[in-house]
């Protein structure tokens, strides 16, 4: 077998064999292959495609080229979620302690954000003295406890993906949709849980910008999960504007405490019981996504869903008093307004520019080794819909350094930018356009009071 002929196969728009995909990346991920034939086959791949079957051939040998993570300690069905990554993406926060207190044991491996994006890991840091960084014994025992867990990927998980990833950012091949499914479904399908929920944001904030892209991406992860022999599901949810009204790491989880005391903004209340009700029904604890949903909502009213974070933050070494006393989080230096400079409603709020104004004043990472501060952000007073007199806060900045310095006026800019006012109302953006699971696509477009 030649490297050779499987990239001229691939870029002639022929289908490769499972042994075929499977030489590959064992010989990426040994180093026996060089970068410039992967890239090459990336690029065919870009370009010509690949089939579902191949689709599946090439996450199951990236996942297998590292740590395979065996849950079967855990008494299941165990069930997991990842979001595609967005701005004010509080729910995992909200999701893992809400399905872990209707019985279903939650085991969940997380990334650190980068860019306008933040990553659960980032916002969990906040919580003084809480560790992500525990072994997978650890996790297990965290999760047997609690029911939950929410930990860093190990270093032995998906190594193919580690480094295809690193050569598709430098080949200008990242948005190829077999390679981002791939890559986001081998690190799910080694991460060890039975059942899985991807929640595809759409939108400005978003990877995927059009719903119609969103749902293709859904389709093949789905399809993925399933051939794989897990129960899998995704949800397509909008990141036109951010979700809840915080941005920030602390900022966030004290929204996320918030939600759990039933104090939460509608929106992220509202897709949290959505997503939740699947995860029942994924893990075979509710007839249907909708009767999983009115669990959840119990739990959440009755205070159950709270108790089970505040046990998760203490087994991994965090302190679980924040639940009581959100002032124990990270706190800004100054809170500074942004004020409207005329009347209107607000018809636009962009995400991805709220969020790179959290990344003006420190909340975000510019590069893999950067750090974070946990403490800065922004909070949104005015979302789509509202109306805002002039003189009126839109927003507020939290800073950590002079109110008149470059970071403010950087992020204080971006803000602006990111709301359009205009003379008459404009109907609520939907927040869910819709779901796909193993029958196929499912259209909602519904808003967060809809539900």
């Amino acid at each position: 077998m030649r490297v050779y002929d499987i990239i001229l196969k691939k870029r002639n728009g022929g289908e490769l064999s499972r042994e075929e995909i499977g030489y590959l990346i064992a010989g990426y991920t040994e180093g026996t292959i060089p970068d410039c034939q992967l890239s090459a086959f990336a690029m065919a791949v870009y370009f010509r495609g690949m089939s579902h079957r191949e689709t599946l051939d090439l996450t199951l040998a990236m996942a297998g080229s590292g740590e395979m993570v065996s849950l079967s300690g855990i008494s299941g069905p165990i069930v997991d979620k990842h979001s595609t990554g967005g701005v004010g993406d509080t729910t995992t926060l909200v999701l893992v302690p809400l399905v872990a207190s209707a019985g279903v044991p939650v085991a969940k491996m997380s990334g650190r954000g980068l860019g306008h994006t933040g990553g659960t890991l980032d916002k969990l840091a906040a919580i003084p003295g809480f560790r992500s960084d525990l072994s997978i014994e650890e996790m297990i025992g965290t999760v047997e406890q609690a029911g939950a867990a929410v930990v860093g990927q190990t270093e032995t998980l998906v190594p193919a993906d580690k480094k295809l990833y690193a050569l598709r950012d430098r080949t200008a091949t990242v948005d190829s949709l077999p390679l981002i499914a791939a890559s986001i479904m081998s690190k799910k399908l080694a991460a060890g849980a039975d059942a899985l929920l991807l929640d595809v944001k759409t939108g400005d904030g978003a990877f995927m910008k059009e719903p119609a892209g969103a749902f293709a991406l859904a389709e093949t992860m789905v399809r993925i999960g399933t051939g794989a022999g897990r129960e899998t599901a995704a949800v397509i949810t909008s990141m036109e504007q951010p979700l809840g009204r915080a941005v920030g790491s602390a900022l966030e989880v004290e929204e996320a405490v918030l939600t759990l005391q039933g104090r939460g903004p509608a929106d992220l209340t509202a897709l949290s019981l959505f997503m939740g009700g699947w995860m029942l029904f994924l893990a075979q604890k509710a007839a249907s996504p909708q009767e999983g949903r009115e669990q959840l909502a119990k739990k959440l009213a009755g205070g159950a869903a709270l108790e089970k974070f505040r046990e998760m933050i203490r087994l991994q070494h965090g302190d679980a008093a924040i639940v009581d006393d959100l002032s124990l989080l990270p706190r800004a230096a100054a809170t500074v307004p942004v004020q409207a400079r005329r009347s209107g409603y607000i018809h636009r709020l962009g995400a991805e520019l709220v969020g790179r104004a959290a990344l003006a004043l420190g909340g975000g990472r510019r590069s893999g080794g950067g750090s974070i501060d946990a403490a800065v952000g922004v909070t949104l007073v005015k979302k789509r819909g509202d109306f805002v007199e002039s003189g009126e806060t839109l927003a507020q900045l939290h800073l950590n350094c002079a109110p008149g310095a470059a970071p403010a006026a950087a992020a204080e800019k971006l803000l602006r930018e990111a709301y359009a006012l205009g003379p008459a109302p404009t109907p609520e953006p939907a927040l869910i356009w819709g779901y796909v699971d193993r029958a196929g696509r499912h259209s909602i477009q519904c808003g967060g009071g809809e539900y």
